[in-house]
């Protein structure tokens, strides 16, 4: 018989990028490789570094926007802005719809 810590730590799982700890559904695997779970939130990150390489390799008025804004994004970082109450969270929630 499992206890529940048991049953906790099979349904929770480490994230290989960040390592913090995460419940399976809020986990992404890789198809080859199962045994490999990424949070949403490591996914969103190596997405945009995707892009971002992408972006170098192949120029376009589009990849122009896309360094705009990855300017200004560590431009609001570098000055913490992102940390302040109000604005850091308008500015995450716009950060979120932005590539």
């Amino acid at each position: 018989m499992r206890t529940a810590s048991e049953t906790m730590e099979a349904l929770a799982a480490e994230c290989w990028c960040c390592g913090a700890t995460f419940a399976e559904p809020d986990l992404v695997r890789l198809g080859q490789h199962p045994e490999v779970g990424i949070c949403l939130g490591c996914a969103q990150y190596l997405y945009r570094r995707r892009t971002e390489r992408l972006d170098h390799t192949k120029p376009s008025l589009a990849a122009e926007v896309r360094n705009m804004i990855r300017a200004v994004r560590a431009a609001v970082v570098a000055r913490g802005w992102a940390d302040r109450p109000v604005l850091g969270r308008i500015l995450r929630r716009i950060d979120r719809h932005l590539p």
